[in-house]
């Protein structure tokens, strides 16, 4: 690449990393807002609840990516028009195809990297909150001990905490066990924790007393304790098995299932669905980017309003995609539709170069305008004077 190459490519990956980590950064607060009971109620700590919510981030990417780019070519292209770089270059014989060129190379990479993470990331994080989500959820100890409740574990085996505190301290524990025919435990802590090692699952109880009723006595035997492990491993399973959905497969997986795949044989259409969005996925950067520069691109004079050429490439672009997002779901239930998707995206792209290489500038019409510069005008008046006087 030449000087003036590096200069497009390197302003507009910086414009496109810049989007990508604000736009991300903005939609996965809002997500990891909802898991924030994960350090409260859960008592885990914030560096698992920001590894866990963190394994939204590529599935966010994936879809925010290729618009982030269209923002960044349009950034340039905007930036480049105003400095009046385009008119310069134009006129040192650089077409509107050539200048395309460095833009090409930026949208190279941005599909590089979609196309590494709709193949394999997203997938990947998607499978590891599977998981922790699985073993949250067939954990009781995290679960089915709540606050102020009676919780019966067993048949005779009922649990009871007053509060959960930051940290997973549990406060007031009750616990009754009769599972043993032979004699009745009745203990009392003030507070206690969950431990979790390759032994099993312990509730351990702190400062509180231990009562056994046993048949054929009178008096209860009572002890007190400092610290008492009470095993729980029966309750919390641990080792569940993870059935993983169309969207936690990997893309080699989805090109080739197992012939006894249940999933497969259940749902072949959506499965050949998400195998076609994997494959589309990093053609929807070229065709943003190509949609954005076909209405930009073409040299313009500082006179000439460019807000018209913006308006309609970001119209143009969510239409494709919106388009692209119907197309997705009815391919569950058509084989045409992956089909109408990928001539739709083609269509975009090759009409795109096109405009592209024989430099045609899109401008509105000439009664279109004048309607907007005389509206714009009456606007103006009425800003100047206020409201025209009502005629009686």
């Amino acid at each position: 690449m030449g000087s003036i190459d590096r200069y497009i490519f390197r302003t507009t990956l910086a414009s496109f990393a810049l989007v990508l980590v604000s736009l991300t950064g903005v939609i996965w607060i809002t997500q990891a807002l909802r898991g924030i009971d994960l350090m409260t109620s859960q008592g885990q700590t914030i560096l698992t609840f920001l590894g866990v919510t963190s394994l939204a981030i590529p599935v966010l990417v994936l879809i925010i990516a290729p618009i982030a780019l269209m923002i960044a070519v349009s950034h340039t292209l905007t930036k480049l028009a105003t400095d009046s770089e385009i008119i310069v270059m134009n006129a040192a014989g650089l077409s509107p195809l050539r200048l395309f060129r460095p833009f090409l190379f930026a949208t190279g990479v941005v599909a590089l990297l979609v196309g590494f993470i709709g193949s394999y990331l997203a997938p990947d994080g998607m499978r590891r909150l599977k998981r922790w989500d699985a073993e949250i959820t067939a954990d009781v100890l995290t679960n089915i001990l709540q606050p102020g409740r009676f919780a019966q574990l067993d048949q005779n085996l009922t649990i009871r905490i007053k509060e959960r505190q930051p940290g997973g301290l549990l406060v007031g524990i009750f616990v009754d066990d009769r599972r043993d025919p032979k004699e009745r435990v009745t203990i009392i802590a003030d507070h206690g924790t969950v431990l979790k090692n390759d032994d099993g699952s312990f509730l351990i109880l702190e400062d509180g007393n231990l009562q056994r009723f046993e048949i054929g006595k009178n008096d209860p035997a009572m002890v007190a304790f400092g610290r008492y492990a009470f095993d729980m491993s029966k309750f919390s399973n641990r080792s569940k098995d993870v059935t993983y959905g169309i969207r936690e497969r990997y893309l080699w997986e989805l090109m080739s299932p197992p012939p006894d795949d249940p999933i497969y044989l259940q749902m072949p259409r959506q499965l050949n669905a998400e195998l076609h969005d994997r494959f589309m996925a990093p053609i929807y950067p070229l065709a943003f980017a190509a949609l954005t520069f076909a209405f930009l691109g073409s040299p313009r004079t500082t006179r000439q309003s460019r807000n018209f050429s913006i308006g309609s490439a970001i119209a143009a672009v969510f239409g494709l995609r919106m388009a692209g997002f119907a197309c997705s779901v009815m391919a569950a239930k058509s084989d045409y539709a992956a089909l109408l998707q990928y001539l739709m995206l083609a269509s975009t792209i090759g009409v795109s170069f096109w405009i592209i290489a024989g430099g045609i500038v899109i401008e509105p019409p000439a009664g279109l305008m004048e309607a907007i510069n005389r509206s714009n005008a009456r606007l103006l008046r009425l800003a100047r004077f206020g409201k025209p006087p009502v005629a009686t």
